[in-house]
């Protein structure tokens, strides 16, 4: 190892070993890491940047809607990670879902409400990044109020604490009421608060399950909660801009979706089903345009085809096609990252050998071994994998991350392996990348700006 290997594994950051275990079986695995982002960030400047634009426009109450669109492998689904990562720094809270057959955006068997559920399960903020923070947020919400009535210079103990409490909460339920179904969300919010100072744990489950689309008729909800609404399959949407709302009254930014596997409304077989689905993402694009929408930013990702293909992809669908296809000059090279959606190019060489580097030195802190590749290693290694058979076509990010990892491993036990003979082999160097095999969306790979 020279001189300049050893001062950069000393001035890089040691990752903590759970954390670490959480990087190196993702990846391998084919999995989106959900922590330690920021130990492996390399790339995509240009995509972050542009995204956190959005995040500031929904902060000062605007909207935005965009897609990311990459072939399998190419980083779509970390790029989404990375930006869940920054806006629960930011103060926002992010939901995210991975559409599949059985959640969509629209459909006649609660497929809809599904995704819905799957949101409001995974709502995520700083101090709870792993998800189910409703609870939380609606905790925090009434603490956050009580704190201000305390700064005002009413105590817990004064007479007029309770109603000065309760005119807040109000002043923030009552802003809800004009928007649709806002009536009955503001109600709902006023029966946790009443549960929360009588201290009925009950009535406050109940609510919470009220929120997170349990509910399965509304006899059910008139019974529990003396409510005669539900969330459904058809209005779950008119709630999440609800909730966009709320959370900008309850001390937070706004609201991040992020929505994976937009291939899985490519795969619906029925033209009809798929039609419905892309006319919610239609209504769901207009209203962020239009001004329909506060505090509210939405991503979408998926595969070039699922969005362009003409005959099954958003693009059969006339109104989206017309609002989403790429104009001339973006077609001639010019990269417009302030379009609707955003391309992803293939990582560079060096880009791809700085975040080797930042595997291999996580690899050898998780395994308590000293650093055996050298930066000339790690090179070679990239130009094996790069001048494979079909490397062009066929190798992405995430092929040549999980052989990289998979070579660590091997070596990590075998102690004579090299990078040469493990690699050098006429099997290896003709052995087609599998991309996109497993039908997954972009399953392992990060590229971020460095930090």
């Amino acid at each position: 190892m020279t001189m300049q290997d050893e001062t950069a594994q000393v001035r890089r950051p040691r990752v903590p070993k759970r954390i670490a275990t959480v990087i190196i079986n993702s990846l391998k695995g084919g999995v989106v890491p959900r922590i330690g982002l920021p130990y492996i960030t390399v790339g995509r400047e240009a995509e972050i940047a542009a995204l956190l634009r959005d995040l500031d426009i929904v902060s000062d109450g605007g909207a935005s809607f965009r897609f990311v669109v990459g072939r399998y492998g190419s980083g779509k689904s970390f790029l989404l990670q990375t930006i869940r990562t920054h806006a629960m720094g930011k103060g926002f809270v992010v939901a995210d879902a991975d559409l599949s057959p059985e959640r969509r955006l629209s459909g006649s068997k609660g497929q809809g409400l599904a995704t819905y559920r799957e949101l409001i399960g995974n709502l995520s903020t700083k101090t709870r990044p792993e998800g189910g923070a409703l609870t939380l947020i609606l905790d925090r919400w009434i603490s956050g109020v009580q704190s201000q009535v305390v700064a005002s210079g009413v105590a817990p103990d004064d007479s007029a604490f309770a109603d000065e409490v309760e005119r807040r909460i109000f002043a923030v339920i009552s802003d809800l009421q004009e928007l649709v179904h806002g009536f009955d969300f503001a109600r709902i919010l006023s029966a946790y608060f009443r549960a929360h100072l009588a201290g009925d744990d009950d009535v406050k489950a109940s609510v919470v399950k009220w929120f997170r689309g349990e509910y399965r008729t509304k006899a059910e909800a008139r019974f529990e909660l003396g409510v005669n609404v539900i969330i459904s399959d058809d209005d779950w949407y008119d709630y999440i801009k609800l909730f966009a709302r709320f959370l900008r009254g309850a001390g937070y930014e706004g609201l991040v979706v992020l929505v994976d596997e937009l291939v899985n409304l490519y795969k619906i077989p029925n033209a009809i089903s798929r039609q419905y689905n892309y006319e919610k993402i239609l209504t769901m694009y207009n209203d962020t345009l239009q001004g329909k929408a506060s505090y509210l930013g939405i991503i979408m990702s998926g595969t070039p085809q699922c969005v362009e293909d003409r005959r099954r992809g958003l693009y059969s669908y006339e109104a989206l096609r017309s609002r989403l296809t790429q104009g001339r000059l973006g077609r001639e090279g010019h990269v417009d990252l302030l379009a609707p959606v955003i391309r992803l190019t293939p990582l560079t060489p060096e880009e791809l050998l700085v975040l080797v580097e930042k595997l291999a030195d996580i690899h050898a802190g998780l395994f308590g071994y000293g650093r055996r590749l050298t930066e000339d290693d790690l090179a070679r290694f990239l130009e094996i994998e790069l001048s494979r058979v079909g490397a062009d076509t066929h190798v992405t990010p995430r092929e040549v991350i999980r052989d990289f990892i998979e070579m660590l491993d091997i070596m990590v036990q075998d102690p004579h392996a090299t990078v040469e003979g493990l690699l050098g082999s006429d099997d290896f160097r003709h052995a087609a990348a599998d991309a996109g095999a497993d039908g997954g969306d972009d399953a392992a790979f990060a590229e971020f700006t460095i930090e």
